[in-house]
């Protein structure tokens, strides 16, 4: 079965699936924000510092098992592969868009 995603968040998971930073970082909105392992992240440069660190720690890789619409909000719930203990583990994402664009992310378990 196939997931229909927004642009955004289809591009997104295809990026940190490649481990492409650039490419990751353009789905989100200017003064989007991020919340990862307790920390939050506001504005692009903060956001490219996170994904930079967390891409070469972790060299995740994300397969969707779930969506679900929630208002302005998309909840996936993925299956993410990399180098952690306990991998792979089920995480949860939580986006809010606006104007095709991601302006929050939270990650959680």
């Amino acid at each position: 079965m196939t997931t229909l995603l927004p642009d955004a968040v289809a591009a997104y998971f295809a990026a940190k699936n490649k481990q492409d930073i650039d490419a990751m970082l353009a789905t989100f909105a200017p003064d989007a924000s991020v919340r990862d392992e307790g920390q939050d992240m506001r504005g692009a440069e903060q956001i490219r510092t996170w994904m930079e660190k967390t891409t070469a720690k972790y060299r995740v890789s994300v397969e969707i098992r779930e969506t679900q619409f929630d208002g302005n909000q998309l909840n996936v719930v993925g299956l993410v592969s990399g180098n952690f203990p306990g991998s792979p583990a089920i995480l949860r994402y939580v986006f809010t868009l606006r104007d095709g664009a991601i302006v929050h992310l939270e990650i959680g378990a």
